[in-house]
């Protein structure tokens, strides 16, 4: 009877056995440290979506005869995503050149982010100043999978919220704010807190002065209002259970 296959075994077993004592004694040097790892939190995700309205074939408003929305919305979302970034912020947005994705698709961008903040971007000629508003369905119980036609009503109440930062970061601006609630897509598909933020000329005053829409000065102070609402509203979510 021939043994040949024995030797080589017994040779693994033997550095098996060496490297499962040098792994048990690396573990016992880092058996002070393992549960610090192990009890580490979770890193919480904060992301805005920024949804510039219009684009491609669909121009949106005429603001003056060479300027239209979706260019004066996508320069909007562009100029606040960097201004986003700089503080930290994961940035989403539904579209980054002149295209338009239907309306389906951006609620399902914003959604499928998981965002903590979502903002839907307009502009218009008529009235002064900017305008916010949150979606006019009746506030509801959050729910797993609610109904798309308003999935919005679970979050209404903290949309309203929002809003109400967003308009006293503006204040200190001298900028009027018309705030309101209206039907609109898709902001009652969103399962985020979300504002539909619109931005219309600025008429001189005694503490303003007239401004277009595609004034970088203009725009500047808008954003900046808005970005420190939204340094706000993260301070208040990562408090939230």
């Amino acid at each position: 009877m021939r043994h040949k296959s024995l030797a080589p075994v017994s040779m693994r077993s033997s550095k098996h056995l060496r490297s499962l004592a040098a792994t048990l004694t690396l573990l016992a040097a880092l058996g002070t440290a393992w549960p610090l790892m192990a009890q580490q939190p979770p890193v919480q995700r904060f992301v805005i979506v920024l949804d510039p309205a219009h684009g491609g074939s669909d121009s949106g408003a005429k603001i003056s005869p060479a300027l239209e929305e979706k260019s004066v919305t996508l320069e909007m979302a562009t100029r606040l995503r960097t201004l986003l970034q700089s503080r930290g912020f994961n940035v989403v947005m539904t579209r980054t050149g002149d295209t338009d994705p239907d309306l389906l698709t951006r609620a399902g961008m914003a959604n499928h982010a998981q965002a903590a903040a979502c903002l839907i971007l307009h502009a218009t000629a008529s009235g002064v100043g900017v305008h916010l508003f949150t979606s006019s369905l009746a506030p509801a119980p959050r729910t797993a999978v609610p109904a798309w036609a308003t999935a919005q009503a679970g979050y209404v109440s903290a949309s309203i919220r929002l809003s109400s930062d967003m308009d006293a970061a503006l204040t200190p601006t001298g900028i009027p704010v018309v705030v309101g609630r209206t039907f609109l897509q898709p902001l009652d598909n969103l399962t985020c807190p979300a504002v539909a933020v619109e931005l219309a000329p600025m008429q001189s005053g005694s503490i303003t002065r007239g401004e277009t829409l595609d004034d970088p000065h203009y725009q500047t102070q808008v954003l900046t209002a808005i970005t420190a609402a939204l340094v706000q509203w993260r301070q208040d979510w990562s408090g939230q259970p």
